[in-house]
C-alpha cells in the first residue's frame, strides 16, 4: 500500500475541519459577522499583534537576507526570490527564477514562500508511513538555516564559487563589524564557520520576523470576529472544507494547529498530483529529465522509493492570491486554472495534458516517467473521478472557491 493510499485513509481529519466551518459559515451568512469567531474557529480565534522583537542576530540576517552583494551578479539576494509582497514567494511572471553571474542561468523549480515555515518540522515519516515535514519542495533541508544553505552557492543562483567567497563579501559588507561583535573577532579567519552563522542568522530572522507570520489575512480577521466573509468568500469556505465538493481540507486544513495561533493552511505532507510538464522550464527540453521530487534528482537518499516519486511538499494557501504561478514548476499562472485542474484533471484530461502519437489518447501525467504514474493521487476527491464524469465543482463554484482563497492574503484592512 502506498503512502498516498494510507493518507486518503485517514477519516476524521477534512470532515472535522468541514465540521466546524460550516457551523461558522452559517452564522456568518445569517448575518453573525461579529464575535462568532471564536478560540475553536478556523484560525483560532486570533489576529495577532505585529510588534517586532528581534534580537541583534535576527536584525543581522534581515540585513543578509537583502543584501544583493552576497550574489556572484552582485543583483541577488534571499528578497530577489522571496519578495515580502508576494508573501515572500517569488515575484516572478516567469516559472522559474534566473540566476548566476549574468542572471541567465534559469532554475528548475519554482521559489516556493517562506512564510509560515517556523512551524514546520525536520522530515520524517509518520506513523502511517506518511512523508511530513522538511524544507524546499522535496523536504531535504531540516531546517530554515540549512534550506538557506543552498542558494549561495547554486550556479543558477546567487553562484558563489564556494563558502570562502560568501564570507569574503560578508566580511567586505557594511554590517562586517556587527558580524564579527556578535561571533567573534576571528569569525572570518574560518569561512566555514561564518558561513553557518550567516545561515543561523538568516533562520533566527525568518523565526522572529512578524513579517514571516503575521496572521493578518481577512481570514484572520473574521475569525476573531472583526470582519465578515461576502456571501461569495462564505460559500468558497464550504466548498473547501466540504469533502464531497473541493475537499482542500484534507491538505491544507483550516482549522488551527497545537503550535500555531491560526490555521495554516498546510499539513507539511507531500502528495503526487500529475501536474503536467511545463516546457517554459529549460531543463524539460531533455525528454529523460525528470523533477520527481521526493525520488530525486535535487534529494538523493530517497532515490531508490520508487512510490514517493513525483511527491512534493505541500505548500501553505496562505498568501496563494498573491502568486504569479503556481506548483512546483510554476505550470499554472492563476488560481482559476489552479482550481480547475484539479477537478478537472479526470474527468477531461485533454484539457491538461498533450496528445502522445502512439496513442491518440493525452499523455496524462507526463511530467512523470511512465512506471512512477500510478503514484499520482487517484483516491481522494476530487481526483478521484474518471473522463467524461461531471467534476465536483463547476465554474461558479470555482469562482466561489477562489474568492475564499483571496482571504487567505496578509495584510488585510478591514
Amino acid at each position: 500500500m502506498s503512502w498516498c493510499f494510507v493518507r486518503a485513509a485517514r477519516g476524521a481529519k477534512p470532515f472535522a475541519a468541514a465540521a466546524v466551518l460550516v457551523a461558522m459559515c452559517a452564522a456568518l451568512l445569517a448575518g453573525c459577522g461579529g464575535g462568532s469567531g471564536g478560540g475553536d474557529g478556523a484560525g483560532g480565534g486570533t489576529t495577532p499583534a505585529v510588534a517586532e522583537t528581534k534580537g541583534a542576530v535576527a536584525a543581522l540576517g534581515e540585513k543578509i537576507f537583502n543584501d544583493r552583494s552576497l550574489s556572484a551578479s552582485g543583483q541577488m539576494s534571499c528578497a530577489s526570490c522571496h519578495d515580502p509582497a508576494t508573501g515572500h514567494a517569488s515575484p516572478f511572471f516567469t516559472s522559474v527564477a534566473f540566476g548566476g553571474p549574468r542572471l541567465d542561468q534559469p532554475g528548475t523549480r519554482m521559489p516556493p514562500s517562506l512564510r509560515y515555515l517556523r512551524f514546520n518540522t525536520p522530515f520524517f515519516f509518520d506513523e502511517e508511513g506518511t512523508p511530513t515535514g522538511g524544507f524546499d519542495w522535496d523536504g531535504r533541508a531540516a531546517t530554515l538555516a540549512d534550506q538557506a544553505r543552498a542558494p549561495f552557492l547554486s550556479a543558477n543562483e546567487m553562484a558563489n564559487a564556494d563558502v570562502a567567497d560568501v564570507i569574503a563579501k560578508v566580511a567586505a559588507a557594511a554590517y562586517a563589524a556587527q558580524f564579527k561583535a556578535l561571533f567573534g573577532a576571528d569569525i572570518f579567519a574560518d569561512p566555514h564557520a561564518a558561513f553557518d552563522r550567516v545561515l543561523f542568522a538568516l533562520e533566527r530572522y525568518q523565526r522572529e520576523s512578524e513579517e514571516f507570520a503575521p496572521f493578518t489575512s481577512k481570514f484572520d480577521h473574521v475569525t476573531a470576529g472583526k470582519a465578515a466573509f461576502s456571501a461569495q468568500e462564505a460559500r468558497g469556505l464550504v466548498l473547501f472544507n466540504r469533502a464531497d465538493k473541493g475537499n482542500c481540507a484534507a491538505c491544507h486544513p483550516s482549522t488551527q494547529p497545537p503550535n500555531a495561533p491560526g490555521a495554516l493552511f498546510t499539513d507539511f505532507t507531500f502528495d503526487s498530483l500529475g501536474v503536467p510538464r511545463n516546457m517554459g522550464i529549460a531543463a524539460n527540453a531533455d525528454a529523460s529529465y525528470f523533477d520527481m521530487g521526493l525520488c530525486g534528482p535535487g534529494r538523493a537518499d530517497l532515490a531508490g522509493r520508487g512510490d514517493l516519486c513525483g511527491a512534493f511538499r505541500v505548500p501553505s494557501l496562505r498568501n496563494v492570491g498573491l502568486r504569479h504561478r503556481f506548483f512546483h514548476n510554476g505550470q499554472f499562472d492563476s488560481l482559476e486554472q489552479v482550481v480547475r485542474f484539479y477537478v478537472q484533471r479526470d474527468t477531461d484530461p485533454q484539457a491538461w495534458y498533450p496528445v502522445d502519437p502512439a496513442t491518440g489518447r493525452p499523455d496524462v501525467y507526463n511530467d512523470l516517467p511512465a512506471q512512477h504514474r500510478s503514484n499520482v493521487n487517484v483516491t481522494e476527491a476530487p481526483y478521484d473521478r474518471k473522463d467524461g464524469e461531471q467534476p465536483y465543482l463547476d465554474e461558479g463554484e470555482i469562482q466561489d472557491l477562489v474568492a475564499f482563497l483571496k482571504t487567505l492574503s496578509d495584510g488585510y484592512a478591514p
